[in-house]
């Protein structure tokens, strides 16, 4: 305490000779000799040089007696090595295979409609019936005619066998047959496209013709028909993550309408860049266990396309970047006396994701550093 009084009384005493030397300064001043000023600019420097020492003792002296001084406020965090997965951010939308409208492939009046919408069919049922025009009764006069040529056949046959008869009426029975056989299939292939059935098990899912009107191939549909069960994901991803996505990946699908997540994998990779938009196609199967999940239905994808254990990675809002690009942030160091300082540390860092970016070099684990505050 008796140190620090004499340094304050010596500080008193070299303000009040500088305040002594200011009216003497003001008569060289007015005198107007050029060494006299010189001399006294001289003698002035050196009571602020006295100033400058006593003051530095005085801080000195204050900042072992001052517990309340301030320092910067600033908080931290401890470099811990994890594991670092990067992913790509993809949209797609939801698309199956089996999902078809049925057109009719014969003309006539569609007589009647088995199925209503939301049905479930299984694979080849029928749905819808049009009106023939008759076809079914020459089919059924078709085949009394091939019942008759192979009846005719099959005796010529046996007598043949027993070498009565000549080989021609055996080949004409046998021709007889032949062509009364492929007449009936003719007119029963016709006959069967006037009954609609299902091509695979799936759902109705709409009418779009009514009963009673009339049809033709190619004309209107009859009918949508969908199968839920084999749905899967359609997303168009940019060429330069061709080597990093395969089949197999992982991926997280997300709904947006139906706050709802999956996990799956990448069901398979296509081979044809887009010249247009420089894409590749990849499809993600998704289960439809309640067929909650729609035709067209947006998806939000994750794609892992990069992992890397023992990473370290850091809050992207704490890294500091100079003129040169060089990337930096401080690191908390304690010196010898026990003292802590933050040290600016040059990084280099790699891919980011979510806020969080990989540092490849410049902080080891356990690192101390600074991640708010003000230095």
């Amino acid at each position: 305490m008796k140190h620090i009084f004499t340094l304050i009384l010596l500080s008193l005493l070299v303000i009040s000779c500088g305040e002594k030397d200011k009216t003497s300064v003001d008569a060289v001043i007015k005198e107007g000799n050029l060494e006299t000023m010189r001399a006294k600019k001289v003698q002035i420097l050196a009571s602020y040089d006295s100033i400058g020492k006593v003051l530095g003792e005085l801080d000195k002296a204050i900042s072992k007696k001052d517990t309340l001084k301030k320092a910067p406020l600033v908080t931290t965090m401890v470099v811990k090595d994890t594991l670092f997965e990067h992913f790509i951010d993809i949209q797609g939308d939801v698309e199956t295979n089996e999902n078809i409208l049925i057109y009719p492939e014969f003309q006539g009046v569609l007589t009647r409609i088995y199925v209503k919408e939301g049905d479930k069919v299984r694979n080849g049922q029928l749905l819808a019936k049009i009106d023939d025009g008759g076809m079914s009764s020459q089919m059924a006069q078709a085949d009394a005619q091939y019942q008759f040529a192979k009846t005719t056949f099959e005796r010529q046959e046996r007598l043949w066998n027993q070498n009565i008869g000549s080989e021609i009426q055996f080949l004409q029975a046998q021709t007889n047959m032949n062509a009364a056989k492929a007449s009936y299939n003719q007119i029963q292939s016709q006959v069967g496209r006037s009954s609609v059935r299902a091509p695979f098990s799936g759902t109705i899912d709409e009418i779009v013709t009514e009963q009673g009107q009339v049809v033709a191939p190619g004309a209107q549909a009859l009918m949508r028909i969908v199968n839920l069960s084999n749905m899967y994901v359609k997303a168009s991803i940019p060429e330069n993550y061709l080597g990093s996505i395969q089949a197999g990946t992982d991926v997280k699908v997300s709904f947006p309408a139906l706050n709802k997540s999956i996990q799956s994998k990448v069901n398979n990779v296509g081979n044809f860049i887009n010249p247009n938009n420089r894409t590749f196609e990849i499809e993600i199967a998704v289960p439809n266990k309640d067929n909650a999940i729609k035709p067209n239905l947006l998806a939000k994808l994750e794609i892992n396309d990069y992992s890397k254990e023992n990473t370290i990675l850091i809050p992207s809002n704490i890294i500091q970047e100079n003129s040169k690009g060089e990337k930096f942030v401080f690191v908390i160091t304690e010196n010898e006396d026990g003292d802590l300082k933050a040290k600016k540390t040059q990084i280099e860092t790699g891919k980011k994701y979510e806020g969080q970016v990989e540092v490849i070099s410049g902080l080891q684990n356990a690192d101390v550093i600074v991640n708010a505050g003000s230095l």
